[in-house]
């Protein structure tokens, strides 16, 4: 079990999350609760840098969509960067590649 950690930058566009290590059932609450303490104003963006991602189960995808709704409900935007493969196919199996707005890092650029 890798621990989770997750730090954070901002961006002219606002801020980017670095999730790395284990986003599983016993860690999915550390990101929930950076989330909570996130403060987001209209129109920014919200990037989940997931490059140190190292693994993602149900709880864990529960949890990034927690932080788009999270951006949504400050009508903000989310953005899924560096999404490892694995969890890339997983999110295109069951439909959230649709979703969730990916990039292929977390670079300010669209």
């Amino acid at each position: 079990m890798n621990p989770l950690t997750v730090s954070r930058h901002d961006t002219a566009t606002g801020p980017v999350l670095h999730v790395a290590g284990d986003l599983d059932y016993d860690q999915a609450p550390v990101l929930r609760g950076r989330l909570d303490q996130l403060s987001l104003s209209p129109g920014q963006c919200l990037v989940l840098d997931l490059s140190g991602l190292e693994l993602c189960d149900s709880s864990g995808i529960a949890a990034l969509l927690a932080a788009r709704q999270h951006a949504l409900a400050a009508e903000a935007d989310a953005v899924l960067a560096a999404v490892p493969a694995n969890l890339l196919r997983v999110l295109t199996l069951v439909g959230l590649d649709q979703v969730f707005t990916l990039r292929r890092d977390s670079s300010v650029a669209s």
